[in-house]
């Protein structure tokens, strides 16, 4: 027992951006997607995508800014390392 909670704590330690990314595997990440795959470049491929497009609008009479939401599924994409800005983890409780 003492082996298997020794290789956890192994696996759990964030040495290198890369390590990051291993641990959030399968889990979601804050691109509202579930991580399936990446490689060494930050090339991701994402399941279960939620895309949420926020676009400003003037409204000519008041001339006040409304902020419009778009939600779309996507069962799986790939993100290309360009497009990759900030990686979180997810929240670990406990």
């Amino acid at each position: 027992v003492a082996d298997d909670v020794d290789q956890e704590q192994t696996t759990n330690i964030v040495e290198e951006p890369l390590d990051l990314i291993r641990l959030s595997l399968h889990k979601r990440i804050y691109l509202q997607g579930r991580l399936h795959a990446y490689d060494q470049h930050l090339n991701m491929i994402l399941g279960d995508v939620e895309e949420i497009v926020t676009t400003i609008e003037i409204n000519e009479e008041t001339y006040k800014e409304i902020y419009k939401s778009t939600k779309r599924n996507i069962p799986m994409l790939l993100v290309w390392r360009d497009g990759v800005v900030l990686v979180a983890p997810p929240l670990r409780v406990g």
